[in-house]
């Protein structure tokens, strides 16, 4: 299914709606076919017009199966259309997904549209004569669906055959296969009554005028920290250990040698943090990424990179947690973990990305801090903006930043090279490549001579470190923009959100502002430091909620910074809010 829902996707690229997708599938490899546990779905939502979620209540539904009707049904809106493939039906699929009566036959679908077709029957009689046998028959019935599907909604036929030309371009019998599939269930739409009427019109969307691209989160972080690192001058060295939902950030990376990227798949989560650090040592610049469990593995390598203040960046891809958790389905809970997560005094820069077009620009940004501050940084993502999609304006490659490096080449003390001698703006020490005639220097995580880099167990020296390497952090607020509220500065309350809450917490503010209620919004990138006029910008508003898909981590941090007396709308379960949820719980703080 999400292949099918990809491929529905692209054709809606292709054809000029504005969309956004929620994919949702188990974590494992093989799960088991026919079980609630087993459904693997994907949702989309495409308009005319601008929009910002996969959706609250899908208008379709494609049921394959019996679990995949009993899993998704309640999120279809009243009176929704259900496409069913009637063959899957039968008395054991039913008994899995836990039917004692055929929902086809008890009528409590009598509330939908509800539209059959036998497909397993369908593809098996379009199939003949392309090559495919046994099995491999049935794996064509999902590109039946989609063919009925681009009837329904006007889909261009060209986008999705001319992928199944080129995916599958050294098996021709499957080419065929899936390509007779895909026409014979859009001739089915044409020519059965139920379907023939009941289609949509979903006119192209008047976008911005420029190059557009239906990109995914995972793939936009990859091209953010290519650019950030052409901005930087830097060679860009990514080493990460295959974890989901973030490995897919390492196979991009990989794509992209042209660019003078070198990816390193590691043995386990230390070892790639350890080759990320070393090529920062060196004067690369060291990415690694993960999600929160291997979060916790890297903590002592991300100390040892703030102690010899090296330029590092982890990209976290959030995931719903603790432990092995749910790999696959989303969650913002390593908020805390990012900026106190470490033994010691360790602060550093955290920041986050707010969607899939808004990842390649945090990425740049995060690139951008760890080299002028020489600092480690983490950029928070999460399983929804990885995998989710959305068309991106392509920039102009002439307007992206450019921040160079600039190496330590020269003593720079009377006394001989002094690793620590510290820009008074940024505080942040020289970068001395080693094997630099003339700067040879100490680093480890040892503390350092605040002055000369050589081990120091003097505490007054500690201390003055500790609050130094506190301070550059803080310094890092003189360097990013001032909050800017949205919508009405006259509100009654203010929104305060993060991360991938941005399209839904958007999405229900607009809901609210609609029916009269006034809101303001704002969304923070910025997570450590925050930016200089937050405190001011929360004082305004009567009253602040803090929506979040965790047990209210910003709002702690916004009470114990601010004494902001924020409300939080908490959600753990694995998906992300609905514009409706926000929406309600604005109304129920503003009537409260």
């Amino acid at each position: 299914m999400q292949l099918a829902g990809a491929r529905f996707t692209d054709a809606s690229a292709a054809f000029g709606n504005d969309l956004a997708t929620l994919p949702n599938f188990p974590a494992e490899i093989r799960a088991p076919a026919g079980t609630l546990a087993g459904v693997s779905a994907f949702q989309i939502h495409i308009a005319g017009g601008d929009i910002l979620t996969p959706g609250d209540a899908p208008d379709v539904l494609v049921a394959m199966n019996p679990a995949a009707l009993k899993k998704n049904l309640e999120d279809v809106r009243p009176g929704g259309v259900i496409v069913i493939n009637t063959d899957s039906f039968e008395e054991r699929n039913l008994a899995k997904a836990g039917y004692a009566v055929n929902p086809l036959e008890d009528g409590s679908l009598d509330g939908y549209n509800v539209l059959t077709a036998p497909m397993d029957e369908l593809t098996k009689e379009a199939v003949k004569g392309s090559g495919v046998k046994g099995r491999e028959v049935l794996r064509s019935k999902n590109f039946f669906a989609l063919g009925a599907l681009a009837w329904m909604f006007d889909r261009p036929q060209e986008t999705t055959l001319d992928w199944v030309a080129a995916k599958f371009s050294s098996k021709p019998e499957v080419v065929a296969a899936n390509t007779a599939a895909f026409k014979a269930g859009y001739n089915y739409g044409i020519t059965t009554e139920a379907f023939a009427h009941t289609t949509f019109e979903v006119p192209p969307a008047e976008l911005p005028a420029g190059e557009y691209t239906n990109v995914v989160g995972n793939q936009t972080i990859s091209w953010g920290l290519i650019a950030g690192a052409r901005a930087t001058g830097l060679p860009l060295f990514y080493a990460s250990y295959p974890i989901t939902p973030a490995s897919d950030v390492l196979h991009e990376l990989a794509r992209h040698k042209n660019f003078g990227i070198k990816t390193f798949q590691a043995e386990d989560e230390i070892a790639a943090v350890g080759a990320a650090l070393g090529a920062s040592f060196v004067g690369h610049l060291g990415v690694t990424g993960t999600s929160g469990p291997g979060v916790a593995l890297k903590s002592e390598t991300i100390s040892l990179a703030l102690m010899a203040e090296l330029p590092l960046i982890i990209v976290d891809v959030q995931r719903g947690g603790p432990s092995t958790g749910l790999p696959t389905k989303t969650e913002q809970s390593d908020l805390m973990m990012a900026i106190h997560g470490r033994h010691g005094e360790a602060p550093m820069p955290v920041i986050s990305a707010s969607s899939p077009s808004d990842a390649f620009d945090a990425a740049i940004e995060a690139c951008r801090i760890a080299v002028k501050y020489m600092t480690p940084v983490i950029l928070l993502s999460d399983g929804y903006i990885g995998t989710s999609s959305e068309p991106w304006l392509v920039p102009d490659v002439n307007d992206l930043p450019s921040f160079p490096t600039s190496f330590a080449t020269e003593v720079n003390h009377d006394d001989g090279y002094m690793p620590y001698l510290r820009d008074p703006e940024s505080l942040s020490r020289p970068w001395a490549v080693p094997g630099t005639p003339g700067l040879e220097h100490r680093v480890g995580g040892l503390e350092k001579d605040q002055l000369t880099g050589n081990v120091s167990y003097v505490p007054a020296n500690h201390e003055a470190m500790t609050i130094l390497r506190e301070n550059k952090t803080k310094a890092v607020a003189n360097d990013i923009p001032e909050i800017e509220v949205t919508d009405d500065p006259d509100a009654d309350l203010l929104v305060v959100g993060w991360g991938s809450t941005y399209s839904a917490i958007r999405a229900g503010v607009n809901n609210a502002r609609l029916e009269g209620h006034k809101v303001a919004h704002i969304h923070l990138r910025h997570l450590n430091p925050f930016a200089k006029n937050l405190g001011e910008v929360l004082a305004r508003y009567p009253k602040v909620l803090v929506p979040e898909l965790n047990r209210g981590q910003l709002s702690r941090l916004l009470r114990a910074e601010f004494l902001t007396p924020t409300i939080s709308l908490s959600k753990v379960q694995g998906q992300p809010f609905k514009a409706s949820e926000i929406k309600a719980k604005i109304i129920e703080v503003l009537e409260a």
